[in-house]
């Protein structure tokens, strides 16, 4: 299971740039920003599966002209 610190950290990295990740004194250094994207999407989807962070709604609107 994943933490929210290793969330935080990921998130960090993508925001910044960078492709090493550093947290509870480990370092992770991800070959792409493509891998760091993904292992922030498992991250996320394993917290919000086990309820440490809240699910994401989407909410669709859909506007028809009735002329």
């Amino acid at each position: 299971m994943f933490t929210t610190t290793q969330l935080a950290a990921i998130e960090k990295a993508i925001a910044s740039g960078e492709l090493k990740v550093a947290y509870d004194g480990k370092e992770v250094v991800y070959r792409s920003m493509r891998d760091l994207i993904d292992a922030r999407n498992l991250i996320r989807a394993d917290l919000q599966k086990f309820g440490a962070i809240p699910k994401r709604t989407r909410y669709s609107y859909v506007s028809r002209r009735m002329d």
